[in-house]
């Protein structure tokens, strides 16, 4: 076995920014990030990763329903009668699905409009605020890539540094309890780094090995960002260099023949 010589210690660091206000329908997400920098006395550096909580792009593209306003369908009243779940958020499940996957009591899981397998297609009640007395829940963005290319183009613009953006979510596994931060929108990073036919220690070529780099970093993230009420929806990400061409978020989701749990 040959080991380098003398190896040297690697480090990342990861900081969650500070000062990010509850963000609205509208609300300039770069100029946020912009102004959390300054007030955490960080300047963008080339090769820095943001990882970005799901929900509060969901909320600057106003991504809210409410849920009066929802009609549901004999399907959806069949589905929550069997599931025991409100028909109306039945009917927002099964309108942001592609296919439901699984049911039974108290739980749906959906593949949704993207083709990422979670519960109740993403739709969220949590840390979402009332409509006046309207009670709100939030969809997940319509094209998390292309809302994480949108956003890494205007900091390049405004900075003139390159960086790369994950816009992250916490999302259930068919095979583990609890959940972890998942990459669902990724720009300029290789979510899927394909380390196949490259040697291990002993010079044997990898055969199966891919990384999901960027279910990595969001779920790094995720321990600085939290689940409740911490108001840390961003992490900057420092010290990660790789050199493989970048590929969206969608290349992390395995096709459907291939899924063993499906």
């Amino acid at each position: 076995m040959n080991l380098p010589d003398n190896p040297q210690p690697v480090s990342l660091t990861l900081t969650a920014l500070s000062g990010i206000p509850l963000v609205r329908p509208g609300d300039d997400l770069v100029a946020l990030i912009l102004q959390s920098l300054k007030q955490t006395k960080m300047i963008l550096m080339e090769g820095d990763i943001l990882v970005i909580a799901q929900k509060i792009i969901s909320k600057s593209e106003g991504r809210y329903v409410r849920i009066a306003e929802v009609t549901p369908s004999e399907q959806a009243y069949s589905l929550a009668e069997s599931t025991e779940k409100d028909p109306q958020i039945v009917e927002l499940i099964t309108l942001e699905s592609r296919e439901i996957v699984r049911h039974r009591t108290g739980v749906i899981v959906a593949e949704n409009r993207q083709g990422v397998v979670l519960a109740n297609a993403g739709i969220d009640h949590s840390n979402v605020e009332t409509d006046g007395n309207a009670e709100q829940v939030l969809l997940l963005p319509v094209d998390p890539d292309a809302s994480a290319a949108n956003i890494r183009k205007e900091l390049h613009q405004k900075t003139k540094v390159n960086v790369a953006v994950i816009i992250n979510d916490s999302l259930g596994r068919a095979w583990r309890n609890g959940t972890i931060g998942t990459a669902l929108g990724v720009s300029g990073l290789p979510s899927l780094l394909d380390l196949r036919g490259q040697p291990d220690l002993f010079g044997k070529p990898l055969r199966v090995t891919e990384e999901a780099i960027a279910d990595e970093f969001s779920s790094a993230a995720s321990l600085l960002q939290g689940q409740a009420a911490e108001g840390r929806p961003i992490v900057l990400i420092r010290g990660y260099s790789f050199s493989a061409p970048p590929t969206l978020a969608s290349s992390l989701i395995r096709p459907k023949e291939k899924d063993l749990f499906r």
